[in-house]
């Protein structure tokens, strides 16, 4: 039979290891580039992105009379995925830390 208080007690450390958790993603911070640096995204690791820097050169072939705009926003794109990649690695990496090297086998996470 369970014991309801080691239940409660097992519940509140559950909590506690979430909101740690969840602190330490907001900490995570990750960047990923694009076009060997002209686009870099900046995301925490909740998947937030909290940056995005444009090297001015990347700017520069907006002017004139086609501008490229669909470079720009594909070196956005990528700038962003890759930062997604690697905060989807640094999650990985907290919730292996977490579990102690427990394999688990959950899904989504390797």
């Amino acid at each position: 039979m369970i014991n309801p208080l080691k239940m409660a007690e097992m519940l509140s450390q559950a909590n506690k290891m979430q909101e740690d958790m969840q602190r330490k993603l907001t900490q995570t911070i990750v960047e990923g580039s694009s076009g060997g640096g002209a686009v870099t995204a900046t995301m925490n690791g909740k998947k937030e992105l909290v940056k995005l820097k444009i090297d001015p050169a990347a700017v520069t072939s907006l002017s004139g009379p086609n501008p490229d705009v669909e470079l720009l926003e594909s070196l956005i794109v990528g700038a962003v995925n890759d930062a997604g990649h690697k905060a989807d690695e640094a999650i990985q990496s907290s919730v292996k830390g977490a579990l102690g090297g427990l394999n688990l086998n959950i899904p989504g996470l390797g």
